[in-house]
Parts: structure tokens; sequence; C-alpha cells
């Protein structure tokens, strides 16, 4: 009695040292990533700064090009212009002035066109976030979808020409394909619109028309970007799929008399699920550089127009608003999806 009784507390302290042991792994873990993320944040702001200074040209020559009375330029007007835009001071200083700015939320003032940043971003930023969010939703949902279809029914004939079918769209050069099907679709077929996200004095449409117009907008530009986007999320999904189907919680609905409907969609759909999370965060960097063409073939008026003006007329400003924005939201993004991924998968965790 007494040997038992001593060996009960001494398993108890066993389990209790266990845990103990686990929440300090899992505090470490957790202090590593926002130490990670909070890294990966001070090494954007830098490289935001650098990258636009590292670029050929000037962005008060490039302004004063756009101008149409350039002869008036001379050397005290150029003076002004730099000083008046704080490109004349040393570069820590600009970093110095940089820095406190993000600290205050403030971006700063466009160059070419004398706007604040923050409101060329938050007029511009809606567009993109609905361009690029409704194509992950379709992608995911194509991607899903045929993904489950062709990994369940592995090596028939519906399996390989979903296969060939995508991976050869997938190759198929984003710009050319937005090209053509606005050749086909908006210029010969005149079906959809040419360029924009909404009619120009759309103002007098009720809200179903509005709706309907930045949906004809939207259309084609998604669409372009879908198409690449879906092919991965297929592969991903398929061979999730395909490492299911031999599954041991499979067999034994077999056993049990399950439908194959049930088997396919709640037990090895689910299970397969979990790598387009982090696929899914991993694109939207990817669609990012995709967005940029894309905008500028569709002259649509998000971010992508942006980054490819600003850049052109060496827009430091715009250029540095722009690229942290976009940068920030992929790392918190991935970040988020990490922690879900965990949250849906305890065996990821520590």
């Amino acid at each position: 009695m007494h040997a038992g009784g001593s060996e009960t507390p001494a398993r108890g302290d066993l389990m209790l040292a266990r845990q103990e042991r686990q929440a300090r792994r899992s505090a470490r873990r957790r202090a590593g990533i926002l130490g990670s993320y909070v890294a990966t944040l001070v090494f954007l702001v830098v490289l935001n700064f650098v990258l636009p200074r590292a670029m050929p040209g000037d962005p008060v020559d490039a302004l004063i090009a756009q101008s149409a009375t350039n002869f008036t330029f001379g050397e005290e007007s150029r003076a002004a212009l730099e000083e008046y835009y704080g490109v004349d001071r040393p570069l820590p200083q600009q970093f110095g002035h940089y820095v406190s700015g993000l600290a205050r939320g403030d971006l700063g003032r466009s160059i070419s066109t004398n706007a604040t940043v923050g409101s060329e971003l938050g007029r511009r930023l809606p567009w993109t976030i609905l361009l690029i969010g409704t194509s992950l939703v379709l992608a995911a949902v194509a991607g899903l979808v045929t993904g489950v279809h062709a990994g369940w029914r592995r090596g028939r004939r519906s399996d390989r020409v979903l296969l060939v079918s995508l991976l050869a769209v997938r190759e198929f050069p984003a710009f050319l394909l937005a090209s053509l099907l606005l050749f086909v679709v908006s210029v010969k077929l005149g079906w959809l619109p040419l360029s924009g996200a909404q009619t120009p004095f759309s103002g007098s449409f009720t809200l179903v028309e509005k709706t309907i117009d930045v949906g004809r907008h939207l259309l084609l530009p998604a669409l372009v970007l879908t198409v690449g986007l879906t092919a991965g999320n297929y592969l991903v999904m398929r061979a999730g799929m395909v490492r299911e189907l031999g599954a041991d919680h499979l067999l034994l609905g077999r056993a049990k008399g399950l439908r194959d409907r049930t088997l396919k969609y709640r037990y090895a759909a689910r299970n397969a699920l979990l790598p387009v999370v982090s696929l899914t965060a991993l694109q939207i960097g990817f669609v990012v550089t995709g967005d940029v063409l894309i905008e500028r073939v569709f002259a649509y008026p998000g971010l992508g127009g942006l980054i490819f003006d600003s850049i052109a007329a060496r827009d430091y400003p715009t250029i540095q608003g722009a690229f942290l924005v976009v940068s920030v939201s992929v790392v918190t993004i991935n970040a988020l999806a990490d922690v879900l991924y965990r949250r849906l998968d305890p065996r990821t965790s520590p």
C-alpha cells in the first residue's frame, strides 16, 4: 500500500513536469514566432527604403520631364523641389524622417501627384483587394473541386484530362492570356468593358446596377488571375486525396457501409484540405506580381497600376508606401495561416 501510494504522487509529479516543459516550449515557440515577425517587419521597412533609391534615375528629373513647362526649371527651381520633397538630405536623415513618419502613420507625399500616399493607397487598395480576393476564392473553389474529383478517380480519363489541361493553362503567360481575352471578348465581341473598374459617371446607377457594372469590369482580370492559381490548388488537393485513399479511416468507413460521397467529402477531402490553407497564403505573394501586369493590361485602378506608375516616375514615397502595405500584408497573412494550420492540425503543434 505504501509503495503504491508513493508511486501515484510520483507519476502525478512526472505528468505535471511534462506539462510544464510543454508549456515552456510552447511559450518559447510563440516568442520565437513573434520575434521573427517583428524582425521581418524591420527588415521590410529598411528594404522598402533602400530599393527605390537603388534604382537608376532621380525623382525630381522624372517630375521635370513630366512637366509641359520643363524649360522653366532652372537650378534654383530644381533645388527647391529637392528640398521640398526631402531628397537633398543625406540618406540617414531621409531614413530617420521615413521611420518617424511611419510611427505617426504618415507615409509621406507623392512626388508625381503631390497627394498624400495614404490617400492614394486608400483610393486604390479596395479595388486590388476585390480583384485579388475574388481570384483567390474562385481559384480555391475550382482547385478544391477538381482536385477532389481527380484524386478520388486517380488514373482515370477525367483525371488525366484535368491534369494535362490545368498544367498547360498554368504555363501560359498571364500577360498574353489577358491580352487575348481583352482583344476577343471586349474588342471583337464587345461582351465586357474594355478597361477600368466601373463605368464613368455611374453615380445615378442603383445599387444592383452598380454591383453588376463592377462585376462586369471585374470578370476578365479576375478570370486571368484565377486561371494561374487554380492549377496549384488542384495539384495540392489531388495529391492529398491520393494520399488519403489508402488511409485506415477510409477502410473502416467502407467496412461500416458508409456511402462513397460521405467518405469522399467528409473524411478524405477534409484531411486533404489542410495543405491548401498554407498554399493559399503563399499564393498571395505570387499573385501580387501578376496583379501588377493584369491591372496594367485592363487599366484597372488598383495598387498594381499605382506601383507601375510610381516606379516609372521614381516616386520614392509612393513606392515605399505601396510596397510596405503589400509586403506587410503578405507576411501577416502567412503568419496567421501558420497559426490557423496548427489549430486545424494539432499534430504540427509542439
